[in-house]
Formats: structure tokens, sequence, C-alpha cells
């Protein structure tokens, strides 16, 4: 398995290099470059996120943290006094740092369902839904948070399943095949878990022919 550092800097430099490609062919903004940039780097750790004692579950759940405390911001800004806005914000970053941190380690098992193509779909899917209802990017733009996320997290599948394999000893080591799989089996549970929220996603993100869009675009990029 390949550990953390290695995980976010291939994830970091990989998806850099494509933002940059597509703010340089001005099909996105420098901005929105920059958030495709942290979308894909997020990725690359997001696997890990059922991993109990690495260091990537606390960075994923720190970020989450901040994730919610600015939405809280934002919509304390529009709708509370300052005081109560800085109070909400504070519990929204504690609560999802401690609590569902804390949760989220029990009721997870490393390298499972969540270290799979099927986890990977429900993550670009849940970047999509974030990036579009809660903060208002255009359609298009929100699908390509999305498939920025689902590169990161496909990296970081490929790595693992690169380092389960000894070049010198020329072995297949026996971690090889838990990281790059379609979904946990058997694990029906977790699966249909996995499904459910897929398919919530699906209906809650803004209309698939954006992604279309996106691919179209992206085509000529990846012919030139």
């Amino acid at each position: 398995m390949a550990d953390f550092k290695t995980h976010v800097q291939v994830a970091t430099v990989l998806s850099g290099v494509l933002a940059c490609a597509l703010a340089w062919t001005e099909l996105v903004s420098l901005p929105e470059a920059c958030l495709l940039w942290l979308s894909g780097t997020l990725g690359g750790i997001m696997p890990d996120i059922d991993a109990d004692t690495s260091r990537s579950i606390e960075i994923i759940f720190r970020l989450f943290g901040m994730l919610a405390s600015t939405l809280m911001l934002l919509y304390g800004r529009l709708h509370l006094p300052l005081l109560d806005t800085l109070l909400l914000s504070a519990a929204a970053y504690f609560l999802m740092r401690y609590p569902c941190c804390w949760a989220f380690t029990k009721l997870t098992v490393h390298r499972a369902s969540l270290h799979s193509l099927l986890a990977n779909l429900v993550f670009a899917v849940a970047a999509v839904v974030v990036s579009h209802k809660l903060f208002h990017l255009s359609v298009e733009h929100s699908w390509l948070m999305g498939l920025f996320m689902f590169m990161g997290a496909l990296i970081h599948l490929l790595l693992d399943e690169l380092y389960s394999i000894d070049l010198e000893g020329r072995r297949l080591k026996k971690s090889f095949g838990t990281a790059l799989k379609v979904m946990q089996w058997p694990a029906h549970l977790p699966n249909l878990g996995l499904l459910a929220l897929l398919w919530l996603g699906m209906w809650l993100a803004p209309s698939p022919s954006g992604l279309l869009i996106v691919l179209r675009q992206l085509l000529p990029l990846l012919h030139s």
C-alpha cells in the first residue's frame, strides 16, 4: 500500500497539471482551476477515509469541518447576528471534526467497501451535489469537480495496487486486488448503502447533460 505522502503528492501533481491545462485553454477560470485542483487532491485521500489510525481520516475530517464551518458562516451572514454566526460555525467544525470522525471510524473497516470504484462514484457525485447546491457553481463546473474527485480517488486505488506488486521479488503481495475493485464482495449491506447514496446523489445532482458538455470539452484537450 502506498503511504499517505505518496497519495497526496501524486494526486496533487496530476490534478494540478490537468487543472492548469484547463485554465491554459480557457475552459475554466483561474479560481475555478484552483477549486478543481483542491477537489482532485482531496479525492486522492478519500479512499482512506475509513483508515482509523491514518493521518488521512484526520485531514479529511478537518477539511470537512472547515467546509461545514464555512457553510455556516455563509448561512449566518444572511440570516443570523454575528455572534450567533461565529458560535454556529465553531460548533459545526467541532461536530464534524470529533463526534462525526469518531463515529465514522467505529462504523467502517479499512480497505473494504469505501476502497472501491463504487465508492469513488459516490465521492464524485457528492462533490457535484455540494458544488452545485451549496456553493452554487455552474452545472458544467460542478460536474468537473466530480470528475476531478473521481480522478483523485482512482489515482489512490491505482497507487495501492502498484505498491502491491513486488518487482524485486517478482511476486504479488497478499494485498494485491484489495484496492482496485468494483465493489467489496461479499458485503451486501454496505454495497446496497453505497448504491442508495449513488442513486440519491444522482437524483440531487444537476442534469447529466452538463457532464456530456464537460466530456465534449475535454476530448479535444486529451487528443492534443
